[in-house]
């Protein structure tokens, strides 16, 4: 397993739990690895150098590529209008450029994998927009377009893909957004454990299903929107 994020004690701390089977130590901030069992690379997903160096790593060290996860995000609070072009781009360069390219690039090694598949991790926000959130939603509804696109083509090599669709998730998401320009109009959701997000990816990948929601808010939400439209459309004018 190679870990990739930008905090290098969270990265240790979670090498470490994983190795010891949930008993954590403490880190090294100094940027020395602790678990040599598993990879580490501390970087930007954006920076052509950390995906490369993921790469680099997984075949290194592991010989190979089997899964890949793009779960990385940000986002950002408040109407398009009063926003700036930088907000946007970053966005997009978090949520779908990086997870494009890292995808690009690891599609050879991932073609000589076992049962390889890419896990996008989208939003349910991706299926159905709402005010306030107009640059995430944006980012989250090209991951999905791409993602059914190049689902044919990975099939050709052997490769699958499965889109995840969560809905509000209990982590530290919201306290790192890159702006937020007041308060959303509606209240703040509590997430549902990241241990349930992940259980019901597992289940998913062993069934070979294409695309989950597991969220059950998440679920009324886009049936709402698949049969009652424009009554969500009113909904969302409301908050506008």
């Amino acid at each position: 397993m190679v870990l990739v994020a930008r905090r290098n004690d969270k990265l240790q701390e979670l090498a470490c739990e994983i190795k010891e089977g949930g008993k954590i130590t403490s880190g090294d901030s100094s940027g020395k690895q602790i678990c040599q069992s598993l990879g580490i690379v501390i970087g930007d997903i954006t920076e052509p150098s950390t995906r490369s160096a993921i790469i680099e790593t997984a075949r290194e060290q592991f010989g190979g590529i089997d899964l890949v996860v793009n779960n990385a995000g940000t986002s950002a609070h408040g109407r398009f209008a009063s926003a700036s072009e930088p907000r946007l781009r970053r966005i997009m360069e978090v949520n779908f450029f990086a997870v494009a390219e890292l995808t690009r690039a690891a599609i050879p090694i991932l073609a000589e994998g076992h049962e390889p598949i890419v896990v996008n991790i989208g939003s349910i926000l991706g299926r159905r927009g709402v005010p306030y959130n107009s640059e995430y939603c944006a980012s989250k509804f090209a991951l999905v377009g791409w993602s059914e696109s190049i689902r044919p083509e990975l099939a050709r090599l052997g490769i699958d893909l499965l889109l995840v669709n969560p809905g509000t998730t209990d982590t530290e998401f919201f306290d790192h957004l890159i702006e937020k320009q007041g308060e959303t109009p509606w209240p703040r959701q509590k997430g549902i454990p990241p241990e349930r997000v992940a259980r019901a990816i597992v289940r998913a990948i062993e069934r070979g299903q294409r695309e989950i929601v597991p969220h059950r808010k998440g679920q009324l939400l886009l049936w709402a929107n698949r049969l009652f439209p424009r009554l969500v459309d009113r909904l969302m004018q409301r908050w506008g």
